[in-house]
């Protein structure tokens, strides 16, 4: 009865004037000096048991933070890597598509100028209309 009762009031209060303890130790039978003394006993545990709670959610959320570090730097290590703006924009996607540069249209876009060319005084074009050399590979 007198523990419960104890209980109950350190739950609601941690800490008691002098008045309100020695209300209490009347009205549980108990010293002043037994209330004062349990208070102080029930602090100290009541520390213990939060910091201990707390470390144990720190070790918690560094597991986490481990397990997340490891997936992400196994997905890096077996995904190739691409650039995050390819993977999103679909315009760059279709523009690879487009590439009149690219190996499957070179053949018909030579022999497309070959034929416009018999049409033109001038076989050959300027620079500027030429398809670009340098650009083989696909953007992304």
């Amino acid at each position: 009865m007198q523990i419960c009762e104890l209980e109950k009031r350190f739950h609601k209060q941690k800490y008691l004037a002098s008045a309100e303890r020695a209300a209490l130790a009347k009205q549980l039978k108990m010293t002043d000096a037994q209330v004062k003394t349990w208070f102080q006993n029930r602090r100290t545990k009541w520390r213990r048991q939060t910091a201990e709670e707390r470390e144990a959610e720190r070790q918690a959320a560094n597991r986490l933070m481990m397990s997340l570090h490891a997936e992400v730097v196994s997905k890096s290590m077996y995904e190739p890597t691409r650039d995050p703006l390819c993977l999103s924009n679909a315009s760059l996607h279709a523009l690879q598509n487009l590439q009149p540069w690219s190996a499957e249209t070179s053949a018909a876009a030579h022999a497309a100028a070959a034929a416009a060319s018999h049409h033109h005084q001038s076989t050959d074009r300027p620079p500027y209309l030429q398809p670009p050399t340098s650009l083989t590979a696909p953007i992304c």
